[in-house]
């Protein structure tokens, strides 16, 4: 029998709703804007809509079998269900970091400077970001094939193993690959994109420090708030990123610990769920602080509602 903790699983319910409301809220104003406002979309929007995306199903995929088991029910999912739901969790999980990672390094060429080298860049970002999308896709729909050959149903819920174990599901064999090289393939992926992430965070640093320098030298304010809006879109990028980054180290040590731990804990393995839904949760309401999206859809409906109120009038 699994180990009943409806506190928990009433915390978990509270985090899935959170989480999922806030991602499709984001999303369907997205979509909105592009279907009804076209001619409010701008390339990076395309990037909020699949880290938003991403993220509510890294939430689903990862906590309803959490809040399940949190309530003491055995046997929630099979061989099959263990393979499809760890698979699209792991890979959802990995075109967050991706996506973000792509949101970073967007935004610090948008933001460059005109006499800069890299400006021959910002004519090919629609394009290229296409082709980074098709690439976090592809790598990690290709890595974590080796999930679906591995993970299995748990048939004995009160024996602990070595190496990934879930509620539900847990590997016991790698086969031929031993599971320190899967492991590894997957740091060097994770932390590629945490690296480069940082690099065009610290990058947007020096470039916002630089253009505040030089409005108070020039004490313009002319030139402070033509600058506004990409500078309040780059601070909200920046702590998107440090959120992430936040969480992403501190998960990954979690997860090390747990991974070679001799004997699982279930407090440890509640904990790293909390941990890996913490940024999916938090990061559309961090997208949404001076979002122009939000800005547009609010005076676009106040604008309907006045006009309908003048229409009423002259009736």
């Amino acid at each position: 029998m699994l180990q009943r903790d409806p506190a928990f699983g009433g915390f978990l319910i509270s985090q899935l709703c959170v989480g999922v409301l806030g991602n499709s809220l984001f999303l369907v104003l997205y979509v909105y804007t592009f279907l009804v406002q076209p001619r409010f979309k701008k390339p990076i929007d395309v990037i909020f809509m699949h880290l938003t995306l991403v993220n509510m199903l890294t939430i689903i995929f990862i906590l309803v079998p959490a809040i399940v088991s949190s309530f003491g029910v055995s046997q929630f999912l099979n061989n099959a269900g263990c393979k499809v739901v760890l698979y699209i969790f792991r890979v959802t999980r990995g075109l967050s970091i991706c996506t973000t990672c792509i949101l970073s390094t967007f935004q610090s060429i948008i933001i460059t400077p005109s006499n800069s080298q890299w400006v021959w860049l910002k004519s090919k970002l629609s394009t290229w970001t296409f082709y980074f999308f098709l690439f976090s896709w592809f790598i990690n729909l290709i890595i974590y094939v080796r999930v679906i050959e591995t993970v299995m149903a748990k048939t004995n819920y009160t024996r602990a193993g070595c190496g990934y174990s879930q509620a539900y599901c847990e590997v016991t064999e790698f086969g031929n690959i031993k599971p320190e090289f899967f492991l590894s393939v997957i740091l060097i992926r994770d932390h590629f994109f945490v690296v480069l992430m940082m690099w065009t965070s610290l990058y947007m640093v020096i470039l916002l420090y630089r253009h505040r320098k030089r409005a108070q030298h020039v004490h313009s304010t002319r030139l402070s708030s033509q600058s506004s809006p990409e500078r309040k879109a780059t601070q909200n990028i920046l702590l998107l990123v440090s959120c992430f980054v936040f969480f992403f180290w501190v998960n990954d040590f979690v997860t090390l610990y747990e991974f070679y731990m001799p004997e699982k804990m279930t407090r440890l393995r509640g904990l790293n769920t909390v941990l890996t839904t913490c940024y999916p949760t938090i990061s559309p309401f961090l997208l949404m602080k001076n979002s122009k999206v939000i800005s547009q859809f609010t005076s676009s409906q106040s604008l309907l509602r006045i006009t309908g109120f003048q229409r009423a009038l002259r009736d």
